[in-house]
């Protein structure tokens, strides 16, 4: 017995978990989210079973899941790099207010009851799916970036999303990026290296958020943030990464869209399910 289940029972969670590792790491590298669309539903039922009280499960899901995404995100980033097709000068123009975004969002995580990030990501997974499915060329705000206090003022809304959400800011980037008229592959590499600025800080401050309710934590966590989620979801995720992200530079703008809209709407099907039962 270990945390009062059968070893059994945790050896499947486990198999489970290093299986939704791995999916999330071709995410990462695919669709430039960092995965955690698939790794806050896992640790979700993951932490249920451990007896994480419903008040405080979904900030641990979100808080660790951002904390899994740092070298998900980072190994992706960098083989986005080799492809040559990131915008350095966005990523430069969003580091200082994406992260003022996470300080914002991780003071909410200290106050915010559970209902707000169930409610959130239900919101941001159907508005995102909504986009690349229906989405059309015509789309756009701009053939051209907007100027710098315009790309500020999205990297700090960047920074205070993902941090409730746990999304590390990929998804919003890519379709901020894909309005302006950025090419869709180039707007995913680029939301790679945001999900690094934003998943840093943002690990930091949900543990810090949580340190209150440590006591109704698991064993090996600090504050809203498991080391033991970590370290079953990172391996797996950081060696897939890379071949999403291969993936990515063979597959059709269009073809990433859908599978990326596709995969959002049943996300969020899930999860409302999950506010309502």
């Amino acid at each position: 017995m270990m945390f009062g289940l059968p070893a059994g029972e945790l050896a499947l969670l486990a198999v489970a978990i290093l299986f939704a590792g791995a999916l999330s790491g071709m995410l990462a590298g695919l669709f430039g989210i960092g995965g955690s669309t698939i790794i806050i539903p896992v640790l979700y039922e993951f932490f249920r079973f451990l007896g994480v009280p419903d008040e405080v499960r979904m900030q641990l899901c979100i808080g660790t899941a951002l904390a899994i995404t740092v070298p998900t995100t980072f190994r992706a980033y960098l083989e986005h790099k080799k492809k040559g097709i990131i915008n350095e000068a966005a990523l430069r123009l969003w580091a200082i207010p994406s992260v003022l975004g996470v300080m914002l969002g991780s003071v909410i995580a200290w106050i915010a009851p559970a209902a707000v990030f169930k409610t959130a990501f239900i919101l941001f997974a159907l508005f995102m799916s909504i986009r690349f499915l229906l989405g059309r060329e015509s789309w756009k705000i701009s053939d051209r970036l907007p100027g710098k206090p315009t790309m500020m003022a999205a990297g700090l809304s960047f920074g205070t999303l993902a941090t409730l959400v746990g999304v590390a800011g990929g998804s919003f980037s890519t379709l901020f990026l894909s309005l302006y008229g950025q090419a869709f592959q180039a707007a995913l590499a680029t939301s790679s290296g945001l999900g690094v600025l934003i998943g840093i800080p943002a690990s930091i401050g949900y543990m810090i958020a949580g340190w209150p309710h440590q006591s109704l934590m698991p064993p090996f966590t600090i504050g809203f943030v498991s080391l033991l989620g970590v370290l079953l979801f990172a391996p797996a995720s950081v060696l897939a990464a890379p071949y999403g992200a291969r993936l990515a530079h063979r597959m059709s703008k269009r073809k990433l869209e859908v599978s990326f809209g596709l995969f959002l709407l049943v996300i969020a099907l899930r999860f409302g399910y999950s506010l309502i039962a």
